[in-house]
């Protein structure tokens, strides 16, 4: 028998993570209402968008509207931020949570934001303090923490240097990104292990592209090393702008399919989740890699009246 946890949080980062990367501008009704949706579907953790440079991500210049406007029925919703304005700017729209990402790798910090590591690091002390101030949580990120696409493979102990100056700002959570897709089981359990034998009461979230396949098999062999909470994004869309031929995120629908499945619950709707993905599908006009979304639940009459599924 696998050890398994009887439930998990899922954080639905699609419509961060998934509209970032969008060639086209999803009207910000669209948007609202996919998170909405989302919301009903009974997901209790939304990244709902990013503050950041409307230069560099246009596709999220709306982000202090989003938030501002969509339903507040009881999700927790967190915005991304690069820096210090970008904080100031997510918590002055209502944030409840502000999310903080920093590479691991000093080449793929460059890309992202024009810093290297250590000036970001030295950027987290007044985010920090403002958002004590503010009584807002941080999470933070530690980003390609399982490779990098420019320099590779990225050193266990720059990942967890990282996540030392997290825990020691008092972090909220600490999210393990395999923005490029190049964990496996065997690096994802290492991984984790290191940090909860050094964190043990630090909550871990594992944030997982599949550019190599390998997103969900990663998510199963953490859930099993100790991980509870995991991001995952509608209909599988999601990539990072900086990541050639960037992949999404594990999608909701899939990963709930499976989890609940298998005996671990995750308080979310399989069949609103499902409309929800299909909802997308038209809004971003193409195909999603999502599965479950075009196969349907388990239940073949549920499946041909939700996904046309003809047995």
């Amino acid at each position: 028998m696998l050890k398994l946890p009887s439930r998990v949080k899922i954080r639905e980062v699609g419509p961060r993570d998934g509209f970032q990367i969008e060639k086209e501008f999803i009207p910000t009704e669209a948007k609202i209402e996919i998170i909405n949706a989302l919301a009903d579907a009974g997901v209790s953790d939304i990244e709902a968008t990013a503050f950041v440079s409307p230069k560099a991500v246009p596709q999220l210049r709306d982000a202090a509207e989003v938030i501002t406007k969509i339903h507040r029925n009881g999700a927790v919703y967190s915005a991304l931020v690069p820096n210090f304005k970008g904080a100031q700017n997510a918590i002055a729209a209502g944030v409840d949570e502000i999310v903080v990402v920093i590479s691991a790798s000093d080449a793929h910090n460059q890309a992202n934001v024009r810093r290297t590591v250590d000036e970001s690091v030295a950027d987290l002390d007044d985010i920090f303090s403002l958002a004590a101030e503010k009584s807002i949580p941080v999470i933070c990120s530690a980003a390609t923490a399982f490779g990098c696409p420019y320099q590779g493979d990225v050193p266990e102990s720059d990942v967890m240097k990282l996540v030392d100056a997290y825990t020691s700002r008092s972090a909220a959570a600490v999210i393990l990104a395999d923005t490029t897709g190049m964990a496996t089981p065997t690096r994802t359990a290492d991984l984790v292990k290191r940090v909860k034998d050094r964190y043990p009461d630090l909550e871990i979230i594992l944030h997982l592209h599949n550019n190599r396949g390998t997103a969900m098999s990663n998510l199963l062999v953490a859930m099993m090393a100790g991980a509870t909470v995991f991001d995952t994004a509608l209909g599988g869309m999601g990539g990072c702008p900086y990541v050639p031929q960037a992949a999404g995120n594990l999608p909701t629908e899939d990963v709930v399919f499976m989890l609940e499945d298998m005996g671990v619950g995750t308080g979310i709707d399989l069949e609103s989740i499902i409309r929800a993905s299909l909802r997308l599908e038209k809004i971003v006009g193409k195909t999603l890699p999502g599965q479950v979304m075009k196969s349907g639940p388990r239940d073949p009459k549920r499946a041909a009246e939700l996904c046309g599924i003809i047995p």
